[in-house]
């Protein structure tokens, strides 16, 4: 029972005893008799463990999962794509599993190097210099890139494009409120973002492809920036990197993402991991971990985190981040599935993505009542509209067995769903799909 229980009544009257006290009610007559509990807890008899598990084995049973119960055709940030074995077999060894912060790079060398091949890819990806060892999930990137741009640039308006993923920007305006910075939002006309407002912004966040899958026009965007004075941000999908051009090459400062496509399961929506890279000139307000490259006493190659005398560790009061850790575990798992996948099989991946959702997105168009959200050009999402509620057609078509896809709200359509379709879908799977599809909105 050691396990279980945090102290027995003997060591309970041994720490009275120390401290002079009679009784547990002595020890807690601090706390107003308002806020202690009178009478107990009203609980159940305690279970055996054998109980417990099948108690919360049935209560797992009720959800039904991607994959094994539902086909996936959800999107929005988390996708249901392919974890290749090796990702798994490498990433999980113990060596990486039980590592502890870097902080001494004589007994951190592997996890290290893992973090400094990490960033070389990524940057790679962005098509910018400097990565970092990761944040939490987009949403934080997106915070950080939001922080980075205005402290370089000295304002504090921002306009965030509504073609970035919704949750994305409530969690910039949340931070927003704190920071004082200025989020205005500039609109979608028919799938991509209008940037002819006036105004000198910090920077211009943009989504590529956006939240409803389309395309944006970065050229524009780059346009936009350098007629206000802004930084361009932009949150990019790591998958349709195989096929498009980098944010990097149309003059992106600071390139953010969600990293979860690679060797992250959709785990109920977590722990996922916040891709970040930006221009070398921007190196020292890069926030997190960054890994570099350098020899030791001996002349040998060896890695450590570098720069670390930041604004957060230093001068805290000035800093515009706080954040002092990174996604280890699924920075490395991230490497590992790209390292796998090679330039081919990352292009490879991202054109079975296109190719099934151009498949689905007509046999979707050919349905009667079933209308594009919008005209702009998609890759590997798109958004469709129909005469029922979205939430409604989610829920029918879940009980033909599949996650049909995102209900979008109010501000786009809330008749509208957002598709996905990954590499991992076939051909009769979207068919299928896409008959039950039409069965279910007549």
């Amino acid at each position: 029972m050691g396990h279980y229980v945090p102290h027995t009544d003997e060591e309970i009257q041994a720490m009275l005893a120390f401290m002079g006290l009679s009784s547990l009610d002595e020890l807690f007559a601090a706390v107003p008799a308002a806020l202690r509990l009178a009478g107990g807890l009203d609980l159940a008899d305690g279970l055996s463990e054998p109980d417990v598990m099948t108690a919360m084995e049935g209560l797992a049973a009720r959800n039904r999962r991607a994959g094994p119960d539902l086909v996936c055709f959800a999107g929005a940030g988390a996708y249901d794509h392919d974890a290749p074995a090796v990702v798994r077999r490498l990433a999980f060894r113990s060596e990486f599993v039980t590592a502890y912060t870097p902080y001494q790079p004589e007994v951190a060398q592997g996890v290290l190097q893992a973090l400094f091949e990490y960033q070389t890819l990524l940057t790679r990806l962005a098509g910018v210099e400097i990565a970092n060892a990761s944040l939490y999930d987009g949403a934080s990137a997106c915070v950080e890139a939001v922080n980075l741009a205005a402290a370089a640039v000295g304002r504090e308006t921002v306009w965030v494009s509504q073609g970035v993923n919704p949750n994305w920007r409530e969690v910039i305006r949340t931070y927003a409120r704190g920071t004082g910075h200025e989020i205005v939002e500039m609109p979608v006309g028919d799938g991509t973002t209008t940037l002819d407002a006036a105004g000198e912004p910090a920077a211009i966040l943009v989504q590529h492809p956006n939240y409803l899958g389309c395309l944006e026009d970065l050229a524009a965007a780059r346009a936009a920036a350098e007629r206000t004075g802004a930084m361009l941000l932009v949150a990019f999908d790591p998958v349709a990197a195989g096929l498009l051009r980098s944010p990097g090459s149309y003059g992106a400062d600071v390139v953010v993402g969600e990293g979860q496509p690679f060797g992250t399961p959709l785990s109920f929506g977590g722990p996922y991991l916040g891709l970040f890279a930006c221009r070398q000139e921007h190196v020292r307000r890069l926030p997190g971990r960054l890994v570099g490259e350098t020899v030791d006493a001996d002349g040998r190659r060896a890695y450590v985190t570098t720069l670390r005398t930041r604004e957060q560790d230093i001068r805290r009061e000035k800093a515009s981040s706080n954040v002092c850790t990174n996604q280890t575990l699924i920075a490395v798992a991230c490497a590992v599935q790209l390292a796998w996948l090679g330039t081919w099989g990352l292009r490879e991946m991202a054109l079975r993505c296109a190719r099934g959702t151009r498949y689905a997105r007509q046999a979707l168009l050919g349905i009667d009542g079933v209308r594009p959200l919008a005209a702009a050009p998609v890759l590997r999402e798109f958004a469709i509209t129909t005469s029922m509620p979205a939430d409604v057609v989610v829920e029918r078509m879940a009980e033909e067995g599949f996650l049909a896809g995102v209900p979008l709200s109010a501000e786009y359509d809330d008749h509208g769903v957002l598709v996905s379709v990954t590499e991992r879908r076939t051909r009769a799977e979207i068919d299928a799909y896409a008959a039950a599809f039409e069965k279910v909105i007549r």
